[in-house]
């Protein structure tokens, strides 16, 4: 279910735009003036450290919005965003955005839901980061993955290690070790090289 309906975004002004893969919508400390939602593909929020590697805020897919909080925040870009693959996106004039958040109270009901999760999960990965072994870190990105897809008796990761790692702040190398090792453990199982609990 997509977070604002595209017919309702295209009749309050939305365009949709076109990304490659690797191009950049948005960088960091930039000022917002948009709201985005993924028609199609697979966006990135990011930020990279000194030594270039990445760590992932977010990944957004079709139906999804992100980027919003500086919207409401009247702030900078806290990071840059990305496409993982080739994109479509929806882009709506921030004015605009606000106007339609008026006039459809149910949506501003679902955007305080999102971002309350969205602010659940990165106060748990901040505390993983911050002080927990792999294991428990890919452990609890993976619950949190799931519980986001109820009613699904099993639950295959649709992220790749090295995006698994920059989800969690660890090595590439370290995700495809530990991923082994619980597997071997039973704790977790591979289906076509993809994590399914």
């Amino acid at each position: 279910m997509s977070m604002i309906p595209e017919e309702l975004l295209t009749t309050f002004g939305a365009r949709k735009i076109k990304l490659n893969k690797d191009e950049f919508l948005f960088a960091k400390d930039t000022e917002a003036h948009f709201y985005y939602q993924v028609s199609m593909g697979t966006v990135k929020m990011v930020n990279y450290n000194y030594d270039g590697q990445e760590f992932i805020l977010g990944m957004f897919k079709a139906g999804q919005s992100f980027g919003e909080p500086p919207l409401f925040g009247h702030f900078p870009y806290p990071a840059n965003a990305v496409a993982v693959e080739d994109c479509e996106i929806c882009k709506l004039p921030k004015d605009n955005f606000f106007r339609l958040l008026e006039a459809n109270f149910d949506i501003h009901r679902k955007f305080n839901y999102e971002l309350s999760n969205r602010l659940r999960y990165k106060g748990m990965i901040l505390s993983e980061v911050s002080s927990y072994p792999p294991e428990h870190r890919i452990l609890t990105l993976v619950n949190y993955l799931k519980a986001m897809m109820p009613n699904q008796n099993l639950f295959t990761v649709p992220y790749t290690r090295q995006q698994l790692a920059d989800m969690t702040g660890l090595r590439v190398e370290t995700v495809i070790r530990t991923i082994k090792k619980m597997e071997q453990e039973g704790k977790i199982k591979l289906k076509s090289h993809k994590i399914v609990v």
